[in-house]
């Protein structure tokens, strides 16, 4: 009797269940991310936009390669496969001292040049009124997308011609102007008052500061899940000694 419940106690591996719970969840989340880049990348390859091809196979090579890592430890986990949780564990330890390094070393480069880039661009499109069809294609649907008109002065940036996407229909978001005061504008236009340049570049800087995050968040889970494999390993180990002395019944109670 005293033997049979040193069995059960031996064979409960305490993080066993947590593991396999945590990699579920992340094996979620990397087919969510999967799912959404493909998405992208279809969109990409139907309206013609290039992209560079090294980065989406960096992507598909990430996530598939996280997903099915995820698969190995569950593995690993349910048949007690030592080898399955050390392929697991080079895996993690690789993929996250990448991503946490890479985001600390590319966060200025992102965060400051990137945006600076950006806004270069659209002030390179000033004045407005002589800009060509393709940067009024993308003011248009910034303007509309942030609720702004023009990029510093607002409406003015336009001169004589305020385009549809200007037009304001929420109060308190909107200018009225007035024909002879505003350069040929319909009497009694509303339009939206601030200027697109600040908007966008502050959401661009919360865009860039959200994927930052999210990439350093995905490394320390990375490295949780390191940690606990690592963990279960020992536990995975101290069980099989313990399966093995008992089976030998050289057992000794208080050895483990």
């Amino acid at each position: 009797m005293q033997r049979s419940a040193v069995f059960v106690m031996a064979d409960k591996t305490s993080l066993k269940r947590p593991f396999i719970f945590a990699n579920a969840v992340h094996m979620a989340l990397c087919f969510f991310m999967l799912t959404m880049t493909v998405a992208w990348h279809r969109d990409l390859l139907l309206t013609g936009k290039l992209v560079s091809n090294v980065s989406v196979v960096i992507m598909y090579v990430v996530e598939i390669g996280c997903l099915l890592l995820s698969v190995l430890g569950v593995i690993g986990a349910c048949k007690g496969k030592r080898w399955c949780l050390i392929l697991y564990a080079t895996g993690m330890a690789a993929a996250s001292q990448t991503i946490i390094v890479r985001t600390a070393l590319s966060y200025q480069d992102v965060y400051e040049k990137r945006v600076v880039r950006e806004e270069a661009k659209l002030l390179s499109m000033m004045p407005l009124s002589s800009t060509n069809k393709a940067n009024r294609t993308l003011l248009y649907s910034i303007q509309q997308e942030f609720e702004c008109c023009g990029l510093i002065e607002g409406y003015k940036d336009w001169g004589p011609t305020i385009p549809a996407s200007c037009n304001c229909h929420y109060p308190g978001k909107c200018i009225r102007l007035r024909g002879i005061a505003t350069l040929g504008a319909p009497k009694n236009q509303y339009v939206y008052q601030k200027p697109c340049l600040p908007i966008y570049v502050s959401e661009l800087k919360l865009a860039f500061s959200l994927a930052m995050a999210v990439q350093f968040g995905s490394g320390v889970f990375w490295v949780v899940l390191l940690v606990m494999s690592i963990k279960l390993m020992g536990q995975i180990r101290r069980k099989q000694e313990f399966m093995a002395l008992l089976q030998s019944n050289r057992y000794v109670p208080g050895a483990f």
